[in-house]
């Protein structure tokens, strides 16, 4: 149980634990994994006959990371020690733990909220709306995503090698199990009212935020690949329609400078696709994705000197075009020209040198990524 000045519910949270132990005959411990309380806590755990593990660095995910590594059991299962998650009700957890799950989430939507549990806005809309982005990103089995009860194998936990300290610490666990292809399941659990006096450490926009954005940067693909391809598609296609000339739609006449918009948008989403691609590889080698096959492959094909290849090659389209474009304006002896027709020759051209250098570049910084992940 991770511990911030938990005095008021402490106490209850360690009888049910223990009350627990004994009736299933389960042997285990309950560690207090205690952030720098400053109102008794910890005399109160060690009272109660719980072992305290001091954990100096602050936040939610380093309180549990402390209590974790110095668990002896070989399954665990977290809780929040504010009496809101009934510890006298495990054994679902660790039935679950003991036929082999590597990790099993309490859902609180189907076990049963209790009046005033949870604000309207985690209900409704916070958890639901994380739930669902979750699941579509990583592919997972977990319903309630945010549930602080939940029991794991300590052999799968140090697979995952979590990283994060904060709140975010509980959205990590469940996207790395996904991604390592872990047994994943799930069971109801019941969510109290908390038995504290004083307000939750948990700021909901703020940590909202931060479990979104660790979604975001844990995905690639959602955060830069599938718009960057969507960028691409949709700029590539406006292009082709806009340089045979102007288009009218209802009324409205699409010109240069639509066109102009489109190149810019496939440049920008060829860019997304990129940082995709150094994200992924870069979260590999630093340990914080696990390996992907398609990534090893692609680092086999996609060589430096193939990207110089292609970045070349779009490079020599690129002056192509350019050269027509001089040999235009010379034709008209240098003059003023007409900027709608001209601008059908420049803006490719523009586009193909952007395009090239961008992978020139990207080829090598790619390599550099690829050397430290082999």
């Amino acid at each position: 149980m991770p511990c911030l000045n938990e005095a008021e519910t402490l106490a209850a949270c360690i009888r049910k634990a223990r009350g627990f132990l004994a009736r299933s005959g389960a042997g285990g411990e309950i560690i207090i994994a205690d952030n720098g309380s400053t109102d008794g806590s910890q005399q109160i755990a060690e009272e109660n006959g719980a072992r305290v593990v001091a954990v100096e660095d602050r936040g939610y995910g380093s309180a549990l990371q402390g209590g974790i590594a110095a668990a002896n059991g070989r399954y665990i299962v977290m809780g929040d020690a504010d009496d809101s998650y009934d510890f006298s009700e495990l054994a679902p957890l660790l039935d679950r733990l003991r036929d082999g799950a590597d990790l099993v989430m309490g859902n609180r939507f189907s076990g049963g909220i209790a009046p005033r549990a949870m604000p309207p806005l985690h209900r409704y809309l916070g958890n639901p709306v994380l739930t669902a982005i979750g699941r579509l990103f990583f592919k997972s089995p977990a319903r309630d995503f945010h549930c602080g009860l939940r029991g794991f194998a300590k052999s799968a936990y140090e697979r995952m090698e979590l990283r994060t300290t904060g709140m975010e610490f509980a959205s990590e666990m469940v996207v790395k199990a996904s991604l390592l292809g872990m047994r994943v399941e799930e069971v109801p659990v019941t969510l109290s009212p908390d038995g504290r006096s004083r307000p939750p450490h948990l700021r909901s926009w703020r940590d909202g935020w931060r479990h979104l954005r660790f979604l975001l940067l844990y995905s690639p693909r959602w955060l830069f690949l599938y718009p960057g391809i969507a960028m691409m598609i949709a700029g590539l296609a406006a292009g082709l329609w806009l340089l045979p000339g102007p288009r009218n739609v209802g009324g409205m006449t699409f010109d240069v400078q639509t066109l102009l918009y489109a190149g810019v948008a496939v440049i920008l989403g060829y860019q997304a696709v990129v940082f995709a691609v150094f994200t992924k590889v870069y979260a590999i080698s630093s340990g914080l994705l696990p390996r992907d096959e398609r990534i090893d492959r692609l680092l086999r094909h996609v060589t430096l000197e193939a990207g110089l290849v292609a970045g070349a090659i779009l490079l020599l389209f690129g002056l192509g075009f350019s050269v027509f474009a001089v040999s235009v304006w010379g034709q008209a002896s240098f003059a003023g020209l007409n900027p709608a027709q001209t601008m059908r020759i420049i803006v490719p051209a523009v586009i193909a040198l952007t395009l090239g250098v961008q992978t020139i570049l990207s080829s090598f910084f790619l390599s550099v990524l690829g050397l430290k992940k082999r």
